[in-house]
């Protein structure tokens, strides 16, 4: 079974039709930050010279060093076979210490929970456009029929509507930078807080100017969402995209500064920092464009968190979900359970704030975390591929002082609703460590055993006609990732319950590959027509159909006469001569006869929960139903204490 690289993207590849697909699936979120940012630099405050020219500076430099010099330039460097996001930076390093799972975790806690609120305020902000035409128009039933819309359209992908997402996208940034150019005309002067002293007065100088760095981080937040969506178009198509991008997200961000100027003294009721950039008579169409615009950014980052649980599933840090296909894209997946949590989430958050000013106060202070993990990983990764030491020292110092600086800056939006995003992300934290941790234990207390002892008793029960046959193939999965071993509660199931006879015994095991689409697997046979070990190698964004997979490595092992199947009886049409197949899952159960500490009998006992409402393994795997047999097997954890029992005989 050979690779599969069709529809992959070489990350220096580059094509115009790339850089046309990367400005509509990966900027949207960035793309769409001149509607809220300045809302939020200014906020109640009285709109001054210092805090117009200071905040623009601000955004002019985080632009240049959060997205363009570390997401851009450096971390896109460190794509895992073209892939990009805080998990597949992990998969590149983790053999390097299990520490390093913990940024992972973090980080991708922090980066799901901030999905739940970047849609409400980008479609807010994009609607309240229609309060400049009248004031008393209800914003929040409409942002929620088009939230619910959104997410409806989910299960059958964005194959067909995507074609027109990068043209929708370059009308959007061509209409700000357009807007932005007419509002600088005149006023020239606004353009020396090029000079990044303007960013530092502000801070020093104003009152309160640290905390208005929680405003100006909202430019940048979609910069992780950036580096995540690498793999679906290239990281040279998003380099070459980026000039365009840049140039127009900097005139329109020096365009609403120009603007505001001219309300010196005032506040942002009198105007909207956006809005307040479009003629009236053109006030509707533009209204169309940034709806257009900011549901494109939602679908981005909507698809974006998919694309982390699937890779949390199959790095083993997440219970198992049922995943979908909705389209041909490659590495495209829906997972319906996210997708309604999320829905229900997005649409509380719009009533809870109701406003995206109040969204503004709550939106960045969990994604500045992730950023901050992922400068901890993209670290550890320059050092272990022999970058000189100094220069990772001063990427780490670098982004780490401004990355601490933003948190610092934002952990003013905790009592104004950043709690919520922070909540939400400790519970993923919480849910993800006690998954991997729970996986480890029954790990570590699962005996392996030498399969030699038991091939001869293998043999004889293959071959004894005395016992009816139980299937053709029997299949079972192990922890064993060696020919030469298994589990011996496998053993246990096939000997000692109730012995099962089968013309072939087979034993899988599937490895996740640290490279993303791996498909591949490695035979051994331990005896001739009678026992075979299959180890599948499967990438960590491949979603394991062991049913189909397993199928073609016995038709492929039958075809070079690796095995020999005899099947008298067959449907002549098909020519099915592989047999039937009956799979066995041996599900673990926590056995009263345990001597845990309390700590780990409480993760323990969570993680039975999780495992027991998450999907059944038939299914995680891929497996029919109609071939599947669930066997429970009591798990024993700790050393359990000694009884002494004494025997008394009456009289």
């Amino acid at each position: 079974m050979s690779n599969d690289k069709a529809a992959h993207h070489s990350p220096d590849q580059f094509k115009w039709g790339g850089v046309l697909l990367a400005i509509g699936i990966v900027f949207g979120d960035l793309g769409t930050s001149p509607l809220y940012t300045f809302k939020a630099i200014i906020g109640n405050r009285q709109i001054s010279e210092t805090l117009v020219m200071g905040g623009v500076s601000a955004v002019c430099w985080t632009l240049f060093f959060q997205t363009t010099l570390k997401y851009v330039f450096i971390t896109m460097r460190a794509d895992n076979n073209g892939e990009g996001g805080i998990f597949s930076l992990y998969a590149l390093i983790r053999r390097y210490g299990k520490w390093v799972l913990w940024p992972a975790i973090i980080g991708g806690s922090f980066m799901i929970a901030d999905s739940l609120i970047t849609p409400p305020v980008s479609v807010t902000s994009a609607m309240e456009g229609l309060l400049v035409l009248n004031p008393d128009i209800p914003i929040m039933p409409i942002t929620i029929v088009i939230l619910i819309i959104l997410f409806l359209l989910q299960q059958s992908g964005t194959s067909r509507i995507g074609v027109f997402f990068g043209p929708a996208m370059v009308i959007w940034f061509s209409m700000i930078a357009i807007l932005g150019i007419s509002n600088l005309v005149g006023n020239l002067y606004v353009l020396k807080a090029i000079n990044p002293m303007y960013a530092y007065r502000m801070v020093v100088e104003y009152p309160g100017g640290l905390w208005v760095l929680g405003g100006v981080f909202l430019c940048t937040t979609g910069a992780e969402a950036l580096y995540a969506d690498m793999g679906h178009v290239g990281r040279r198509n998003i380099q070459v995209a980026w000039v365009f991008i840049k140039v127009a997200l900097l005139l329109c961000y020096f365009g609403e500064a120009a603007l505001l100027l001219k309300y010196n003294g005032q506040h942002l009721d009198v105007v909207d920092a956006f809005y307040g950039l479009v003629p009236k008579k053109l006030l509707i169409p533009a209204i169309v464009v940034a709806t257009a615009a900011t549901i494109i950014a939602s679908q981005a980052l909507i698809s974006g968190t998919f694309t982390l649980f699937n890779e949390a599933i199959r790095l083993n840090v997440w219970p198992r979900l049922r995943i979908e296909f909705p389209s041909d894209m490659r590495g495209q997946v829906y997972v319906p359970t996210v997708n309604w949590l999320l829905m229900v989430g997005c649409i509380a958050m719009v009533i809870h704030f109701k406003a995206s000013s109040n969204m503004e106060a709550a939106f960045g202070l969990s994604v500045t975390l992730t950023m901050l993990m992922t400068t901890i990983l993209l670290s550890i990764y320059l050092y272990t591929h022999r970058v000189p030491k100094l220069v990772v020292l001063l990427v780490s110092l670098l982004f780490g002082w401004i990355e601490i600086t933003f948190l610092v800056a934002n952990l003013s939006k905790f009592a104004h609703g950043g709690w919520i995003t922070l909540l939400i992300g400790l519970v993923l934290i919480s849910i993800m460590y006690v998954w991997y941790a729970g996986r480890r234990f029954k790990i570590r207390y699962r005996q392996l055993i030498d399969i030699k002892r038991y091939v001869p008793v293998l043999k004889r029960l293959s071959n004894d006609t005395d016992i009816p046959k139980y299937a053709t193939h029997l299949v079972y999965l192990t922890i064993a990732d060696t020919p030469e071993r298994v589990e011996e509660r496998v053993i246990d199931s096939i000997l000692h319950h109730q012995p099962k006879r089968a013309d072939l015994y087979w034993f899988l095991h599937v490895d996740v590959d640290d490279k993303p689409y791996t498909a591949s697997y490695i035979s051994h046979v331990i005896e001739k027509d009678e026992i075979i070990h299959i180890r599948f190698k499967l990438g960590f964004r491949v979603v394991p159909r062991i049913n189909i997979l397993f199928k073609k490595v016995v038709a492929e092992m039958r075809k070079t006469s690796e095995i020999t199947i005899e099947n008298k009886y067959f449907d002549p049409e098909t020519g099915n001569l592989l047999g039937d197949f009956r799979f066995v899952i041996l599900k673990s159960f926590l056995s009263v006869e345990n001597n845990l500490s309390l700590w780990d009998n409480i993760v323990m006992r969570i993680h039975f929960l999780l495992d027991y409402l998450s999907l059944p393994d038939d299914k995680a795997y891929g497996l029919d139903y109609n071939n599947v047999v669930i066997e429970r097997t009591p798990l024993v954890l700790g050393k359990t204490e000694n009884i002494t029992l004494k025997r008394e005989f009456e009289g």
